[in-house]
């Protein structure tokens, strides 16, 4: 009888990789969906749930992801200050232009798992809007989404 391979929080950290994934004109739900994957490393064979195995992921051009219909002005992004009539609201559109880097940010956290384990994940997302970014002296490799 064999045993399940369990992997321990030693061996995910040696077996780490860096992506990079290119933005340009990918939907953002196909995007986060895609990344969370990467980050949670289930596309390895010796993914354990309970173990934070994933690999970094570097996206770029975050500025030019594809929203589709009209979600560019319906969509639209809450937060709240904790304080009664608190709560601020801002569309896809403002919040692409400002800040593009957390529109995807957001998208990958709400589907990656919530606690602690979520937490650690969501650290080895690096989100920048232009091509540039400083993680070349990783060597990561270039991922193109399916």
């Amino acid at each position: 009888m064999t045993s399940t391979y369990q992997m321990t929080k030693e061996d995910a950290v040696k077996g780490r990789k860096w992506h990079v994934v290119d933005a340009t004109g990918v939907p953002l739900g196909r995007l986060a969906t895609q990344v969370a994957h990467l980050l949670r490393g289930k596309h390895k064979p010796t993914f354990t749930p309970h173990v934070d195995c994933g690999d970094y992921v570097v996206v770029i051009n975050a500025s030019k992801v594809a929203l589709k219909g009209n979600r560019l002005s319906q969509k639209k992004y809450f937060t709240h200050s904790g304080y009664i009539g608190g709560i601020k609201e801002v569309s896809a559109a403002e919040l692409r232009e400002k800040h593009p880097e957390r529109m995807i940010r957001l998208a990958v956290k709400r589907m990656v798992k919530r606690g602690a384990l979520g937490h650690q994940i969501i650290k080895k997302l690096k989100v920048y809007g232009g091509e540039e970014h400083p993680h070349s002296a990783q060597q990561p490799q270039t991922v193109t989404l399916h």
